[in-house]
């Protein structure tokens, strides 16, 4: 009945429930627009059943994600009216031009893409998804930019203990962005390919409708291996920028609890983390500093020596996150990762050898591997927020500053299993029409057009 855990587990449970759904709204809608845009190009009305057959799933997530996303907007003001008091003149800002900006933009040309089949041009018809694709990006742009100030205050001013805004500029071109942005779509981008790979994998070793399904998996093993390969690029940038503006974040990453030069990457260590001691411990010497600072010798503080300055900075209190959940999150993010640069390049492989459908034993590899980027989504954003505890807003308000004090630990108790229970049941409703429209095997043919016009050129122009 603590309030504070009650209130971290409703939001921690509302915000990861939410963010399954916005990678792959981000990724999926970009594909699906790609796989349209080819349609118009070439007249292949094989391009057309694939824009179809994915952007109806695509329908499913924008509206699942939809949901969850406005309840999360609600958790603000519920359980964290403090923070909201707090930095609400700052944070309200970036969530109010996405709203207005890209959220509308996307309502407005889903429904155009979606009712407007066989009423628009084509060009049109197509213009309306890459409307949609683009706003969703904005849309990511802007939610980055308002946690990117719970990372790394900037562009503000404590007036009246609260944070005010006193230079937007500052705010939209804040550092943590410009790794945090990019790191997320390329994640997207990731996402929606292995979801793409998943799913024709699914139809290949049936072997229905074997034309459709091999250039979906051919078009999303390019993009994923592309995507996969800048997300890991992207993720040492992060890295590097993480050990400048919070270093205690790395130190509980690597459950580096003792200062170390040159410092050493973590493959294992086991032993009470919470109570912060280490039994035992496999460790490369010197790729910590590598990863850091792209040399082999530096100098990495560890917890012990940062909170020590912690507490000289912001007074007595206990500055450390919980490392095991950090510790760990990094890895299996980490791990996640790297599996999925290997299946993304050997899916890229298979596309170039024999027929696809040949490979019965490979292609069930990448049913389960759907799972992986949803995975490592999900222990990245926790490894994001966690790894920043007791702030709140790293190094202004602590977490428990953010409380809505006024609210009752048993009304907590209740909106917490409501939420849950809720979610629970989106999550089976959303299972079952992800499966049920995933297997629907699309027409061989489409408005009295033959199969045979599947072998059109798939880049020459045609008309309307």
């Amino acid at each position: 009945m603590d309030p504070l855990l009650l209130s971290r587990l409703q939001f921690g449970i509302t915000t990861v429930y939410h963010f399954f759904f916005v990678p792959l709204t981000i990724g999926l809608s970009l594909m699906v627009a790609l796989m349209e845009t080819i349609y118009v190009r070439s007249g292949n009305p094989l391009y057309k059943r694939m824009t179809k057959f994915w952007g109806k799933l695509f329908i499913i997530n924008f509206a699942m994600g939809v949901v969850t996303g406005i309840v999360q907007e609600f958790q603000f003001g519920m359980n964290w009216s403090e923070y909201s008091r707090f930095v609400g003149d700052i944070f309200g800002a970036p969530l109010a031009i996405e709203a207005l900006l890209a959220f509308f933009v996307e309502s407005v040309f889903i429904g155009i893409w979606i009712f407007g089949w066989d009423k628009l041009s084509k060009g049109l018809h197509a213009a309306a998804i890459w409307l949609v694709a683009i706003a969703s990006t904005i849309s990511a742009y802007w939610i980055l930019v308002a946690n990117s100030f719970m990372q790394q205050p900037v562009g503000y001013s404590i007036e009246a203990g609260r944070a005010v805004m006193t230079d937007f500029f500052a705010l939209i071109l804040n550092p943590n962005v410009w790794v945090q942005f990019p790191h997320t779509i390329a994640a997207s981008f990731v996402t929606s390919a292995f979801f793409v790979l998943g799913i024709s994998a699914y139809h290949l070793l049936r072997k229905s409708n074997t034309k459709l399904f091999t250039r979906s998996f051919q078009i999303a093993a390019i993009i994923g291996s592309i995507a996969v390969i800048l997300l890991g690029l992207n993720g040492h940038s992060q890295a590097q920028h993480m050990i400048e503006s919070q270093p205690m974040k790395m130190a509980a990453a690597e459950a580096l609890f003792n200062t170390e030069s040159p410092a050493s990457f973590s493959l294992l260590t086991i032993g009470d983390l919470e109570q912060r001691s280490e039994v035992f411990s496999i460790r490369i010497p010197r790729l910590l500093c590598l990863m850091s600072y792209n040399n082999l010798d530096c100098e990495i503080l560890g917890i012990y020596d940062l909170q020590a300055q912690y507490e000289a900075t912001f007074g007595p209190g206990d500055y450390i996150p919980p490392v095991a959940v950090v510790y760990w999150a990094f890895r299996i993010m980490v791990g996640a990762g790297m599996l999925m640069i290997g299946l993304a390049l050997y899916a890229l492989f298979m596309v170039m050898g024999e027929t696809l459908e040949n490979r019965s034993l490979s292609l069930k590899i990448y049913l389960w591997a759907m799972a992986l980027p949803f995975i490592a989504n999900s222990f990245g954003w926790i490894l994001a927020e966690i790894g920043r505890m007791p702030w709140i807003v790293y190094s202004l308000m602590t977490v428990d500053e953010g409380l809505s004090f006024t609210v009752p630990p048993a009304q907590m108790l209740i909106t917490l299993l409501g939420f849950t229970l809720v979610y629970a049941a989106l999550i089976v409703a959303t299972i079952y029409l992800m499966a049920k429209y995933a297997k629907i095997v699309p027409p061989e043919q489409e408005s009295g057009i033959s199969d045979s016009d599947d072998d059109a050129p798939v880049l020459v122009p045609a008309s309307d």
